[in-house]
């Protein structure tokens, strides 16, 4: 008799396979320091499960993919930041908590889609202006007004990365620091996140049997982003982080 997996593996089309293998990947890579693609994994899963449905499918694949990173970049956190971000953050994760059956999700998207824009769009000009705005990123206002709206994010779509991204590069970290923050921060986030998602019924046996068939792919796609991020320099490394950032955002709002 077929297990269940099976079952479903049976179910879905060749695209969808396909959509659910490229996005476990897409974790891989978003994880190894370029955060913007995860709305590679977003929209991969949300086209194969619905919107709602595919974050309870996600967040346990990315809790492999957080231990993982920690794994080949966790030595290098910085934890002054990690400790600034995460209680906006957690605060941010209950507010999300609280907002899931209550607010249009589309409205949402269009809001944090143009922030982040917005948001990208000074750290580009700060690039080629360094001294610009200089003193706001190392303000308290600016931990908190981002890790809250990370919080939410992460909570409503986990789509935080480019959130968390825009502020590390905001107050300048280099790129291993930046990952290694990343990791160690998420990790937290998503593991917290887990017993809301299973409150609100997006975790349970079928979504753990699916996450546990594609996250051997996460590794992969990690390794792949670790050979990438070695090969570019600190310069084009912000540039294309802010690349993949804007892109998330536009998708964010449904311009692309």
């Amino acid at each position: 008799m077929p297990s269940v997996v099976a079952m479903m593996v049976m179910g879905w089309t060749p695209i969808e396979l396909i959509c659910l293998a490229l996005g476990a990947m897409g974790i891989g890579v978003s994880k190894a320091g370029f955060p913007g693609v995860s709305m590679l994994h977003v929209v991969m899963y949300a086209f194969v499960f619905g919107a709602f449905e595919s974050t309870g499918v996600l967040l346990p694949m990315l809790v492999v993919g957080d231990l993982c990173a920690i794994y080949f970049f966790g030595r290098s956190a910085d934890w002054k930041h990690v400790r600034r971000l995460l209680p906006p953050t957690l605060v941010g994760i209950l507010i999300g908590w609280a907002m899931m059956d209550r607010m249009d999700a589309d409205q949402f998207k269009l809001i944090v889609g143009g922030i982040i824009l917005a948001l990208t769009a000074v750290q580009a000009f700060r690039t080629y202006r360094p001294d610009a705005f200089d003193a706001v990123p190392h303000q308290a206002w600016f931990a908190i007004m981002l890790g809250l709206l990370a919080g939410v994010t992460t909570m409503l779509a986990n789509a935080a990365g480019p959130v968390v991204a825009l502020y590390l590069l905001a107050v300048m970290l280099p790129k291993w620091e930046l990952i290694g923050t990343s990791a160690w921060l998420f990790l937290v986030l998503n593991v917290l996140k887990l017993p809301l998602s299973y409150d609100l019924g997006l975790i349970d046996g079928s979504t753990l049997l699916i996450g546990s068939g594609f996250a051997p792919l996460i590794p992969i796609g990690m390794l792949g982003g670790r050979w990438l991020v070695k090969r570019v320099s600190q310069k084009w490394f912000n540039l294309i982080l802010l690349g993949f950032t804007a892109i998330a955002a536009v998708r964010l709002i449904g311009w692309i």
